[in-house]
């Protein structure tokens, strides 16, 4: 790729935002050196470790790569047996660590997370962790070695403190003592790293010692005392012995660094590739840009496109696609439209995509490979207009002619601008037929009418024009695609307020023919305005539909789960009651069959009134809006009027039976239901109706049909024993049974068959199935006979 284009159309300028996303100097090298490839498969894998990558920041959040230093140099004197510094030591240990965060970093958390284009590069990393150990074990910083780094080294620097000290002794003794007189001050100094006091020069002579130095007045001489001067001469020869095994210990840790200088050289090579990958993905996640699709039949679809250079809050998104409806795109409009904007967001996104960079565009944006790309826009070319002359535009014309083919794109700024406009229209439809008739796919920007005219009448070349808005005089930046733009002169000039006779005057000096094609475009561009109101109003419309749908479609799944919770909450409390009730029932039973004759009927009276109470509780709580559930009326009993034989019905029971003793003063009185004489009152009695039997026999004068009312209550069972008999006899008795049970009006009665081999119980239900008046039967269950009982409830 031609040096000129990458500087033309901004690529550098890409190129250093990617250098900032890096971390460490090998990194931002890498960066600096990134140009577009024309190799598809290598830029599909430059793309996909781009997109790995981001998907990586996306999950896990950013990293960074440090301490990833240049150790070339360090290498390379390991592997010629060099003792390192101790920079450099720590230089390889804080690459150790970088590596290991790193390795940690791109460890993936679980077998079922897809594997990607980074997982290798992870691999490779050595975190080498016990050579990184022992030298943090050893250095301490730059400019502090260990004690512990080796049993010698501790051994001499406590001597170097032990003598230190001695020397402090003797010195601070004759502070205090006969040289007191003598010093200069009272302290303890250095002087050519020997320990000395200041004398008095004249007190100099009365001092046994070595002079290392004077003051600068000559007041003052530091004088190493003789009975120190032994000590001075061991503290320097520690010193030397602590240096000369410094030297050994950091001799020891270059070897044992210089025998993986393989892992530690693949380490930095990836680790820089690494920051090289993420630092490209950190500027995709800043632009908000998108893996492009790439293909190899010179075709581009950019989809709502942002330079990457202007603000993305402001910029407006561009579509543009190039090479499969037609090979040469003919942009016009104004000047500040947007037109150059537009081939340079092409030209860019190009040489980003085989850089194997993401661009800013929606997802599913499709972009070619060019062995070359070719822009002429000139060197002062801005974003709003071009000031290149001429010439320099045609000396770049001609070079480009030269060199491009049917693997090029080529990018022009106002062809034919800055001379004769017939002379320079022509000359650029000329040049534009000659790359046409090469396959070469082209764009370029014109005010020319002319090239408007060649665009709609040749095959494969097709118009475009960035908007602009003539009421506001403001451009929208969108690109319109198959529409010729006007330059609107007249329009801005008028509304800038340049006297209309002049307008007028400029108007008659177009041809006729340039007035019609002008009058066509407006034309056009009126109905293109209309079409795309009506579109977007459709798309207003349909999205409100949509709303709408989703809303009616809540509020039904909201009516369907209040329903669905409204009948589980109905039918968990149906069963509740029904338990309790079955409850109460069992409860009642087992009272009455404890209860003998000799019972007393207080006792069993006070055991029915507390059933009578519970049923009533349960009435009030079953109430709506708190009044209480109320029976179906029926004619009330007037205890005057009520006779023994009355056919009537406790309502707090349910049970239907016949007055066996009149009301007293309080009410009460005894009913016969069944087999049980119940003691109740009369306000809990309704008569009941009973059941008319036809007998046609008996006949009187005035009646047509004879009936005669007749109480079974007293007489039928609740239950009725098969123990013993053969079918034949038990169905028999069975089906009379139930007629007369039925006709008593009981609820419900116990069928006793017994279990046996279950002929009899097959043979009684077979029957129960036949009779209509029967509601329902089941087996007996645990305290009512179990199976060897069926119990019938009629209709």
């Amino acid at each position: 790729m031609n040096e000129k284009v990458l500087k033309t159309l901004e690529y550098t300028k890409i190129i250093e935002m990617l250098a900032n996303k890096a971390n460490s100097a090998p990194g931002k090298k890498l960066c600096r050196e990134l140009v577009p490839s024309t190799d598809l498969e290598e830029i599909k894998q430059n793309q996909r470790n781009t997109a790995d990558a981001l998907r990586r920041l996306f999950k896990l959040g950013s990293t960074s790569f440090g301490n990833n230093k240049d150790l070339g140099i360090t290498l390379r004197s390991l592997e010629i047996g060099s003792a390192l510094s101790i920079p450099e030591l720590l230089s390889i240990a804080g690459l150790l660590d970088n590596v290991t965060r790193i390795k940690a970093y791109g460890k993936r958390n679980r077998d079922d997370e897809p594997n990607d284009t980074l997982d290798e590069y992870f691999e490779q990393l050595t975190p080498l962790t016990q050579l990184a150990n022992e030298i943090h074990r050893c250095i301490l910083s730059e400019d502090e070695i260990a004690d512990d780094a080796s049993p010698k080294l501790k051994s001499i620097r406590r001597s170097i403190l032990q003598t230190g000290d001695k020397i402090h002794t003797q010195l601070t003794s004759m502070l205090g003592g006969s040289y007191r007189t003598y010093l200069q001050d009272a302290v303890i100094t250095m002087r050519n790293n020997r320990y000395c006091i200041p004398i008095k020069a004249e007190y100099k002579g009365q001092v046994n010692g070595m002079i290392h130095d004077q003051s600068a007045t000559g007041s003052t001489y530091f004088i190493e005392p003789a009975a120190v001067v032994e000590l001075n001469n061991r503290l320097r020869e520690l010193e030397l012995e602590e240096k000369e095994e410094i030297g050994r210990i950091l001799a020891d840790l270059s070897s044992q660094a210089a025998v993986h200088t393989e892992e530690l050289e693949c380490n930095l090579k990836t680790m820089t590739l690494l920051d090289f990958i993420f630092a490209k993905a950190e500027l995709a996640m800043e632009m908000n840009a998108t893996e492009p699709l790439f293909n190899d039949e010179h075709c581009i679809n950019i989809r709502k496109g942002r330079h990457p250079l202007l603000d993305k809050k402001k910029v407006v998104p561009i579509d543009i696609h190039l090479g499969r409806d037609f090979d040469l795109l003919v942009i016009t409009g104004p000047n500040t439209g947007g037109k150059t904007v537009s081939l340079k967001t092409v030209g860019l996104f190009t040489l980003m995509g085989q850089a194997g960079l993401h661009i800013p565009a929606l997802d599913r944006s499709e972009l070619s490979i060019f062995t070359e790309v070719y822009a002429d826009i000139g060197d002062e070319q801005s974003i709003e207009q071009s000031l290149s002359t001429f010439s320099s535009h045609m000396k770049r014309i001609v070079y480009i002619l030269k060199h491009a083919d049917a693997d090029s794109l080529c990018l022009f700024d106002e062809l034919g601008a800055g001379t004769d406009p017939t002379e320079g229209a022509a000359l650029a439809i000329a040049i534009l037929s000659y790359l046409h008739d090469r396959g070469i796919r082209t764009m370029a920007t014109t005010h020319y009418s002319e090239l408007k005219i060649y665009a709609l009448s040749t095959s494969f070349v097709e118009n475009a024009c960035c908007e602009f808005n003539v009421e506001t005089l403001q451009p929208t930046y969108r690109l319109l695609i198959g529409i010729p733009g006007k330059s609107n002169a007249f329009a801005i000039s008028s509304k800038l307020g340049l006297p209309e006779e002049i307008i007028g005057a400029a108007r008659e000096q177009i041809g006729q023919e340039d007035k019609t094609f002008e009058d066509v475009i407006a034309d056009l561009e009126q109905s293109r305005v209309t079409i795309e109101k009506d579109k977007l109003e459709i798309a207003q419309y349909k999205e409100s539909i949509r709303g709408l749908q989703e809303q009616l479609k809540q509020k039904n799944q909201k009516i369907d789960q209040a329903k669905d919770k409204i009948l589980r909450e109905a039918n968990e409390k149906a069963r509740d009651i029904l338990q309790e009730a079955k409850e109460i029932a069992d409860e009642t039973i087992r009272d009455f069959n404890k209860a003998g004759s000799g019972s007393d009927i207080r006792d069993l009276e006070k055991k029915r009134q507390k059933v009578r109470d519970k049923i009533s509780e349960k009435n009030e709580r079953l109430s709506v809006g708190g009044s209480p559930l109320k029976a179906p009326e029926k004619k009330t009993v007037d205890p005057k009027k009520l006779k023994k034989g009355d056919a009537v019905k406790i309502i707090s029971m349910g049970l239907k039976g016949t007055v066996s003793t009149l009301p007293d003063a309080k009410g009460s009185l005894f009913v016969q239901c069944g087999i049980i004489r119940t003691h109740t009152n009369v306000k809990d009695l309704v008569y009941a109706e009973e059941e008319t039997v036809t007998a046609p026999a008996l006949q009187r004068s005035n009646s047509g049909s004879g009936k005669l009312k007749m109480s079974k209550t007293l007489s039928i069972s609740t239950e009725i024993n098969l123990l013993g008999k053969t079918v034949d006899e038990a169905l028999a008795a069975l089906d009379k049974y139930l007629d007369d049970a039925y006709l008593a009006h009981l609820p419900s009665v116990r069928v006793v068959h017994g279990k046996g081999t279950g002929a009899l119980r097959n043979a009684v239900h077979g029957h129960l199935k036949r009779l209509k008046y029967v509601k329902e039967y089941r087996l007996g269950e645990y305290g009512e006979g179990d199976s060897g009982v069926t119990i019938v409830t009629f209709k």
